[in-house]
C-alpha cells in the first residue's frame, strides 16, 4: 500500500518533527546557565518527544508489523513519560515566575537557587518517571503498533486507571493554569519589586520573564483541551472494565496488537485523538524557538557560533575575516596608503621634506644665481648702465656711493 493511501501528507510529520527536536535545543544553553531548570526540562523533553514521534513515523510508515519490540518497549514508555513531562516542565516555569513576582528580597542566595532547582528537577523528571511506573500497573498488554503511527502505549480502561494515568496530564495542566492566574494578579500588585528583583538579576529580564509566561501559557491553552478530549473519550467511546486483579489486567501480557491504517483510520475519534497529540511535541518545539530564538541573546549567540566555525581551518578560506568598514591599512612592501573597503587604493603622495630654518635660506636658496643677502649693496652688484654721450666715461669716473642708512 501507497503512502498517498495512507497519508497523504507523509513525509511531513518526521521531517517536521526531527527539525523541531533540533529547533527547540538551540537555547538550552544560555537557560542552562541562568540556572531556568524547568525552562531547560522543557526543551529536553520536547526535543526527546519529537524525535521519538519521528523514528516511529519512518519505521511503520506503510507497515504494523513488530519488527523493533525492544524498541517499541522504549519508545511507548517514552510517550507515556512525556505526556505528563511537558505539563510537568510547565508547571515549573509558572512556579518560577510565580516566586519571582512574590519575591519578599531582591537577593536570593546560592542555597535557595539549589534549592528550586533540585524542586524542578523533582517535578519534571520524577513525575514522568512515576507516571511509567503507574501507567505500568494498568496496562493491559505490552504495547500496540499502528500504522502510520508506530509504537503506542496501551492502558486498560477500568476505573484505577484514571487517577493512575489518564488524569495526571489534564490535573498538571489546572495546576499550571492556577500558578499563571496568581502570578500575573502578584505582577500587577507588586510591580515595583519585581522591577527591583530584575535590576539586580543579570540572568532575567522582563522581556525574557514575559517570554516564559508565554511559552508556559500556550502549552497550559494545548494540553488542557487535548486531555479533556482524551478523558471523555475514554469516558464515553471506550467501554469501562472493572479492576477485578493484577493477575487478571495483565494477563498474556506479551501480546502486541497490530492495526494497519485502513482498520484504524475508519474511527473518526481515533484519528483526531492520534493527530493531537503527535502534533503537540513538534508544535511547542517551534513555539518555543519563535519566543527565544530570535530574542537579543539568541543572536548575540549566533553570531558567537558563526565566528567560531569561520575561524575552523576548513572554512578559513571561504570566509576571510574582513576588518571593520572604513578602516585604513599600510601595505608595508609598496609603501602605499590603501583601504579595504572595495579594494579602493587611495592616491600616492610623496613625503614632504623637512622645513628649514630661516638662518640656513640665505646659503641654500639664493647661492649663485639669484642675489644673496650680504653686506654689500644691491647698487653695487648692479650697477647703472652707461649712458651713450660723446665723450667716453671711464670707471673711474662714476661717482662712488656709500652705503644708504636706514
Amino acid at each position: 500500500m501507497s503512502h498517498s493511501t495512507l497519508d497523504p501528507t507523509y513525509p511531513a510529520f518526521p521531517v517536521i518533527a526531527i527539525l523541531g527536536a533540533v529547533v527547540v535545543l538551540i537555547p538550552l544553553s544560555w537557560h542552562f546557565q541562568a540556572w531556568n531548570a524547568g525552562t531547560c526540562l522543557f526543551m529536553i523533553w520536547t526535543s526527546i518527544a519529537c524525535l521519538n514521534l519521528a523514528i516511529n513515523a519512518i519505521v511503520w510508515s506503510d507497515n504494523a508489523l513488530n519488527s523493533a519490540p525492544i524498541w517499541c518497549d522504549i519508545s511507548s514508555r517514552i510517550i507515556v513519560a512525556t505526556g505528563v513531562a511537558l505539563p510537568a516542565a510547565s508547571l515549573c516555569i509558572q512556579r518560577r515566575l510565580y516566586n519571582i513576582a512574590t519575591i519578599k528580597s531582591v537577593s536570593v542566595t546560592y542555597a535557595e537557587k539549589r534549592r528550586g532547582v533540585l524542586i524542578d528537577l523533582g517535578i519534571g523528571i520524577g513525575i514522568p518517571l512515576l507516571q511509567i511506573v503507574f501507567q505500568y500497573v494498568v496496562s493491559g498488554h505490552r504495547f500496540d503498533i499502528f500504522e502510520g503511527v508506530g509504537c503506542w502505549a496501551y492502558t486498560y480502561n477500568t476505573p484505577l486507571a484514571y487517577p493512575l494515568s489518564i488524569l495526571w496530564p489534564l490535573a498538571i495542566a489546572s495546576v499550571s493554569a492556577c500558578y499563571c492566574v496568581l502570578t500575573f494578579a502578584a505582577f500587577l500588585r507588586r510591580r515595583a519589586q519585581f522591577n527591583a528583583y530584575l535590576a539586580s538579576n543579570t540572568s532575567l529580564t522582563a522581556n525574557r520573564y514575559f517570554r516564559l509566561m508565554g511559552i508556559a501559557s500556550v502549552e497550559i491553552v494545548c494540553t488542557i483541551p487535548i486531555s479533556a478530549y482524551g478523558l471523555y473519550l475514554n469516558l464515553t467511546a471506550a467501554p469501562m472494565n472493572p479492576w477485578i486483579s493484577w493477575s487478571d489486567t495483565h494477563f498474556h501480557y506479551s501480546k502486541v496488537d497490530q492495526y494497519p491504517a485502513a482498520v484504524w483510520r475508519m474511527d473518526q475519534n481515533t484519528v483526531i485523538t492520534f493527530e493531537l497529540s503527535k502534533w503537540l511535541a513538534p508544535f511547542c518545539a517551534f513555539v518555543f524557538f519563535g519566543f527565544f530564538g530570535f530574542a537579543q541573546e539568541a543572536r548575540a549567540n549566533y553570531v558567537k557560533a558563526f565566528l567560531w566555525v569561520r575561524n575552523l581551518p576548513p572554512f578559513r578560506r571561504l570566509f576571510p575575516p574582513r576588518p571593520a568598514k572604513g578602516t585604513v591599512s599600510l601595505e608595508k612592501p609598496t609603501g602605499r596608503w590603501s583601504t579595504k573597503q572595495d579594494g579602493d587604493v587611495l592616491p600616492v603622495y610623496s613625503a614632504r621634506p623637512p622645513r628649514l630654518p630661516f638662518s640656513s635660506l640665505t646659503s641654500t636658496t639664493m647661492s649663485e644665481d639669484a642675489l644673496s643677502m650680504s653686506d654689500t649693496p644691491l647698487y653695487e652688484k648692479f650697477p647703472p648702465t652707461p649712458t651713450t654721450s660723446g665723450s667716453d666715461l671711464s670707471h673711474s669716473d662714476v661717482p662712488v656711493h656709500g652705503p644708504h642708512a636706514v
